[in-house]
């Protein structure tokens, strides 16, 4: 039993380990393109999996989520730049993430008591509300025009271009390879806490929140003091990716937190399956690489006209715009637990283990039959 119990851990280490050490040496192979694709990913996965725990596994709705990450990034931006207190960057970004959660601190009281469409509609008013925000606060947002991002120092160690150019290895290291790290840093903070607090009693208590709000109070949860720290707890993971956005950007702009951000973190959770943090990294690759990917190629792209070319055509930001809407209705229809399910029944398929979607698993042994039939009592089976 032992020596089953260390191979599984072995396979559950290797599991992790084998993707972070590839991930760790992707910046000595790609190209800056690549790597901002990875990072605009990951910030995206932060704010994916927050989202995922207050509309997955808390069952609230919300289309606000643009909102906070707006907070996130314009207050690094603010608390660390000039005009501003001129802070260090680094305690400016942990302040940024504690905006954005006092932020869902002060709107938790009508998450507390309101759910389903209306709560999505109220926090649609905080999307109109902040862009209308950002576009008049000139002193602290810049205006239409935005404002420019400080880089991020740690210990002396700065997250961006530097002279004389760091080399690791042969390899230059940019501001994309930095950002990389930090970027990868902060994903497995936020993996490892969403997957603790989701296997913990805070994500029983939220999926049975979910579930039934009556079966939920009778059991003993607080029912709005769960649904307001979940929404707090979201809004957090909204500022960090808005300060890992900021940075990888290296200019916020008011237009870039519009409603349709909102609209494509919802699509994010639901194309990765709802209420699962694989699921979400999963969706938010898939949104946010399309339309980069797609810009990139769409010179060999059929029915894409290339940006600026201006002749009517359909561009690439539109068209995987539809296509992702097209991938949002295939999951409703044939996988309704995302990406996230459709590969755990894969797997489930190919080590032969039954699932609880009926698929086949390996037939029992003879001496298991014979077994079960002299230790249970026979029993005929109606015609």
């Amino acid at each position: 039993m032992s020596d089953l119990l260390k191979s599984a851990r072995l396979r559950r280490s290797g599991t992790f380990l084998l993707p972070a050490l590839l991930l760790c040496a992707l910046p000595f192979y790609l190209d800056a393109f690549w790597l901002r694709i990875g990072l605009f990913s990951m910030a995206a996965a932060i704010g994916a999996v927050g989202l995922g725990l207050l509309s997955g596994t808390a069952g609230q709705l919300s289309l606000g989520h643009a909102f906070f990450l707006a907070v996130g990034a314009y207050g690094y931006v603010w608390l660390a730049g000039e005009p501003g207190p001129g802070l260090p960057p680094a305690l400016a970004a942990g302040l940024a993430v504690l905006l954005a959660g006092a932020a869902g601190g002060l709107f938790s009281p009508v998450a507390g008591r309101v759910k389903g469409i209306y709560l999505g509609v109220a926090t649609l008013a905080l999307v109109f509300l902040g862009h209308h925000v950002l576009l008049t606060a000139e002193s602290v947002t810049g205006g239409f025009n935005g404002r420019s991002v400080p880089p991020l120092e740690l210990g002396g160690f700065t997250f961006a271009e530097s002279d004389p150019e760091l080399t690791v290895l042969g390899v230059p290291f940019g501001a994309e390879e930095r950002l990389w790290y930090l970027g990868l840093a902060l994903f497995a903070l936020t993996w490892f806490t969403a997957r603790g607090v989701l296997r913990g009693r805070p994500g029983r208590a939220l999926a049975a929140l979910r579930d039934s709000e009556t079966a939920a109070s009778v059991m003993g949860v607080p029912v709005a003091r769960y649904r307001s720290a979940a929404f707090v707890v979201s809004s957090m993971y909204a500022g960090l990716a808005g300060v890992l956005l900021a940075l990888s950007f290296r200019r916020v702009v008011p237009d870039y937190f519009s409603l349709l951000l909102s609209v494509d973190y919802l699509a994010m959770i639901v194309i990765g399956g709802l209420g699962s943090v694989a699921g979400a990294t999963a969706g938010a690759v898939f949104v946010t690489a399309l339309p980069l990917l797609m810009t990139r190629y769409a010179d060999q792209l059929p029915l894409v006209a290339t940006p600026g070319s201006g002749d009517g055509s359909l561009g690439p930001t539109e068209a995987s715009r539809y296509l992702y809407g097209a991938a949002i209705v295939v999951i409703l229809l044939y996988a309704p637990d995302g990406l996230h399910g459709l590969a755990r029944r894969i797997r489930a398929r190919l080590r032969g283990r039954p699932s609880a979607t009926g698929l086949p698993g390996p037939a029992p042994s003879s001496a298991t039959t014979e077994t079960t039939a002299t230790t249970a009592r026979a029993k005929e089976h109606t015609p």
